[in-house]
């Protein structure tokens, strides 16, 4: 999971709320002090959540950008309902759908990280890319996750929801700090645990299902792509969930060539953000520029 580098708001951002037909969904927003150039929205991963994002979005409001983050249905302050088949994967892009249209008239740029990609795909993959003006794959890859992940993620699907999600993440933590994990803080390290333990465990159950078992797209997407709809693949060097090869494959299957955020592992937000927001600000105006021509 993400560690986001600090938990504090920036002076910029706002807590916003976000409707859906399911509820509203718990968000973050900053905007330029100016006119916007566009609007990023950021969708989170498997066990993170909007803070992923805090430390790019006074970047992102920087370069002109109008940003928003958010909780997805069951993960930290967005709450779902004890039943798995509410988090499936078309109601999760569903409520992405939403999100993005409740934003404006104009189409946004959609950024998915690791799960938030998955979900991502399969919004742009429903609605043909209206609605979107471009979709961005940070650290995600193009279906199941590779079989070295499966076991430890299998035994967690076996323990939920029965297993309290407190004891399973100090099992995590421990493990993690063995490994040489160290929090940037006591308040982020009582972040990490805090929001863990406020997913639901049904939610959090069925989006490691769809880990361990979505199908890969990356061919309907590239038929996407070769309609004109802009695609990109973004990862850290050090990124370990997906392996590289097949995040490779997926850029070149949607005609381009990946885009190596350097000093970052699998979560570049948060490990260098001022370079990730550079790095999605020349892709997106990239793309914005290719669209105008």
């Amino acid at each position: 999971m993400s560690t986001p580098p600090y938990v504090d708001l920036p002076a910029s951002a706002r807590r916003v709320t976000l409707p859906t037909a399911h509820g509203g969904l718990a968000g973050l927003r900053t905007d330029p002090a100016g006119d916007a150039v566009g609007t990023v929205l950021l969708v989170p991963g498997w066990t993170g959540s909007k803070e992923d994002f805090i430390a790019v979005l006074e970047p992102l409001a920087a370069l002109g950008w109008s940003t928003v983050a958010y909780d997805q249905r069951g993960q930290y302050e967005s709450p779902g309902p004890d039943d798995e088949a509410a988090y499936s994967l078309a109601r999760l892009a569903g409520d992405l759908i939403e999100v993005a249209a409740g934003l404006g008239d104009d189409p946004v740029h959609v950024v998915g990280h690791s799960f938030g990609g998955l979900v991502a795909r399969e919004a742009v993959l429903t609605t043909g890319g209206a609605g979107f003006a471009s979709l961005t794959l940070l650290c995600s890859g193009p279906g199941t996750l590779p079989q070295r992940h499966h076991d430890g993620m299998g035994a967690l699907c076996s323990a939920l929801p029965a297993v309290p999600l407190g004891i399973v993440y100090d099992v995590k933590e421990a493990a993690d700090r063995e490994g040489g994990w160290v929090p940037p803080s006591d308040a982020v390290a009582d972040f990490m645990r805090r929001r863990f333990v406020s997913n639901n465990a049904y939610g959090l159950r069925a989006k490691t299902g769809i880990l361990l078992d979505t199908p890969d797209r990356t061919d309907e997407l590239a038929a996407l792509a070769r309609d004109g709809f802009p695609v990109a693949v973004a990862y850290g060097p050090g990124d370990d969930a997906w392996t590289l090869e097949e995040q490779d494959a997926v850029a070149a299957a949607v005609g381009t060539a990946p885009v190596v955020i350097p000093g970052t592992g699998h979560s570049p937000a948060a490990e260098r953000p001022q370079l990730a927001a550079e790095t999605l600000d020349s892709l997106l105006r990239g793309f914005a520029a290719r669209r105008a021509g």
